[in-house]
């Protein structure tokens, strides 16, 4: 039979590690995983721009046809289809709402700035430009002040959307892998919440098995090198 849709995505990508982690949750496998290559701009073929016009990924698309992207609606539209126990049932409106909340927080307040440093301290030197310190350290702050806040709500739940683990902690989970990749672990590590909160997710087997099996900035870096000569 054939598999219940295919994922287009790289394993470098963060927004494509979300759908991936939520599967691994899940237990999921019947899919398929095409890898775009980002040094020939695959993910801005005609073929792929019919997936997703702003030429990004991840996308999916179901054996009849059904096409979405956008990581974040890809993961919300399987974990309904699938029954994943990551979102709140739409009968509990409350519990929604909530999650709504937290996860509109994620969208707007942490991953644009961690994306930002993921991109300067992370992508920039393996493409050979200069990391920009101010930025840097502007995203920083703009952090600080997010786990700050987020170390507060911590004390009254134990995940980012209320007491069960759900959707919108896996949102974060390769976002703050790669912070900790780029030297920037202590805004995780310095907020007590927050730490425990990480070590949480942490014992999860398939957030340990991302975390374990993601390559080093260094092997990255040796990798890339290796394929110019």
């Amino acid at each position: 039979m054939p598999a219940s849709f295919t994922l287009y995505g790289n394993p470098g990508s963060s927004a494509s590690n979300r759908v991936r982690i939520m599967l691994a949750e899940a237990g999921f496998a019947d899919y398929d995983f095409v890898s775009l290559d980002f040094k020939t701009a695959e993910q801005k073929t005609p073929e792929h721009l019919r997936r997703h016009p702003w030429g990004k990924i991840p996308a999916i698309t179901t054996g009849d046809g059904f096409t979405l992207y956008e990581s974040r609606a890809i993961c919300k539209f399987l974990a309904a289809k699938y029954n994943f126990p990551l979102l709140p049932p739409p009968s509990d409106l409350v519990a929604r709402a909530v999650f709504d909340q937290a996860e509109s927080a994620e969208a707007s307040y942490f991953s644009p700035s961690a994306g930002a440093i993921s991109f300067e301290k992370f992508a920039k030197p393996l493409m050979g430009l200069t990391t920009d310190q101010a930025v840097v350290a502007r995203e920083r702050k703009t952090l600080q002040e997010y786990f700050d806040i987020i170390d507060g709500i911590l004390t009254r739940q134990g995940y980012l959307a209320g007491n069960d683990y759900s959707l919108v902690d896996i949102y974060h989970i390769p976002v703050v892998e790669r912070l900790f990749a780029c030297g920037d672990g202590d805004l995780i590590k310095e907020r007590g919440n927050v730490n425990a909160w990480w070590q949480r997710c942490l014992i999860r087997p398939a957030v340990k098995k991302y975390v374990d099996e993601m390559p080093s900035f260094e092997d990255i870096k040796k990798k890339l090198a290796a394929s110019k000569n």
